[in-house]
């Protein structure tokens, strides 16, 4: 006996956005990695990027920045993480952050923490763009993807 299926229901396609925001709140280094992975790839993709810099990661953008520390949880790795990507030429976080920037991704850093920490838009390196409050930042990634890392 053969059956009749019933055609298939018209799927409404989603539409695609083409604006990746990221949120970069942690200080570790094990998270600067993704950062960069993540920015560079989707400049590369000729998204919209836009990085909101808050928390703990400001130091690491600053003219004298400091070097983020490993999680105690990640230290014994971190050796043959750093060999792994010499070997493989992988380049360094902030390496790939500047080739996105290249391709037109934008790095804001939040205007309240850097308050709370006393930074200024000239205590910043060249990686960052502007000082913005939050909501600034959230207009701005509006309709598209957000990443927190």
């Amino acid at each position: 006996m053969v059956t009749a299926t019933a055609p298939a229901a018209a799927v409404p396609e989603t539409p695609v956005s083409n604006k990746l925001s990221i949120v970069m709140f942690s200080g570790t280094a094990d998270k600067f990695i993704p950062l960069g992975v993540l920015a560079q790839a989707g400049a590369a993709m000729e998204m919209d990027v836009e990085i909101f810099v808050t928390g703990f990661a400001l130091t690491a953008f600053t003219k004298e920045p400091k070097q983020a520390p490993f999680p105690v949880e990640f230290e014994a790795m971190a050796p043959a993480l750093m060999q792994g990507m010499q070997q493989n030429n992988v380049a360094s976080w902030d390496a790939m952050l500047r080739q996105a920037k290249e391709l037109g991704a934008k790095v804001h850093v939040c205007s309240m923490m850097s308050g709370v920490m006393g930074l200024k838009l000239e205590d910043y390196g060249d990686l960052v763009d502007d000082i913005v409050g939050a909501a600034t930042f959230l207009e701005t990634a509006r309709g598209g993807e957000t990443f927190f890392i």
